[in-house]
């Protein structure tokens, strides 16, 4: 199931469409999957697990032609909770094909713990096909961000040429390096008062180069801080 939130009251966001994907689209393999989730935590969980269970949003095909019907040019953010179509740990191609199609024309961004590097119990055809879908939402203009746990983590995806992000300990100055000297800005509307996602835009960026951190918060942030050091 999916859910399209046309204008997000989070203040990080900004008044800008965002969606909702079911849980059963998140991989097994995230590090945050038992522990660390922001998601699982305060009211985006109660939205999400309605959307999960059927009772909000709709299916893809309705999903789609909402995507589609938003103005051109609109800055949207894919899953506040999910990941990229298809369950557990594989990407199903197809069906993010047909997302990257609705979204020509618009500037939609998302993050995705789909594997695409080495992953313990992850088959190696999985992360092949995996990468390879990701490449193909790139080239259509879909910006799809490859999220690491930390940034080493980072440096793995990072070595793919494809937007990456990772999330950084809390104390990480605005501008940082991976231990492979890739540069990381942290995220400007957690740094500065006032900005948002929809003054910035910078996750929405196909071709971008620097790593976007973010700092661990929610509830499970000291988790999440101590995987991200």
């Amino acid at each position: 199931m999916y859910h399209l939130t046309i204008e997000s009251q989070n203040a990080k966001t900004g008044a800008i469409p965002v969606s909702t994907s079911s849980r059963a689209t998140c991989p097994p393999s995230c590090a945050f999957f038992a522990k660390g989730c922001y998601a699982k935590g305060g009211p985006l969980a109660l939205h999400w697990a309605k959307v999960t269970a059927g009772e909000r949003g709709s299916n893809l095909p309705a999903f789609l032609a909402q995507i589609r019907a938003l103005p051109s040019g609109q800055l949207w953010r894919h899953n506040q909770a999910g990941d990229l179509p298809g369950k557990g740990n594989r990407i199903n191609r197809r069906q993010l094909d047909r997302l990257a199609r609705a979204n020509q024309g618009k500037r939609g961004w998302t993050y995705t713990h789909k594997p695409v590097v080495a992953t313990k119990g992850v088959s190696q055809e999985v992360i092949w096909a995996n990468r390879s879908a990701v490449k193909s939402a790139l080239r259509q203009g879909f910006a799809v961000n490859l999220s690491g746990n930390s940034p080493a983590h980072a440096d793995r995806l990072a070595s793919l040429g494809l937007p990456t992000v990772c999330v950084v300990p809390e104390g990480t100055p605005a501008v940082s390096y991976t231990p492979a000297g890739r540069k990381i800005v942290v995220c400007p509307a957690q740094r500065t008062d006032g900005v948002t996602c929809a003054d910035c835009g910078l996750c929405a960026a196909v071709g971008r180069k620097a790593i976007v951190g973010f700092i661990a918060h929610g509830s499970a942030k000291r988790a999440v801080g101590e995987i991200a050091k």
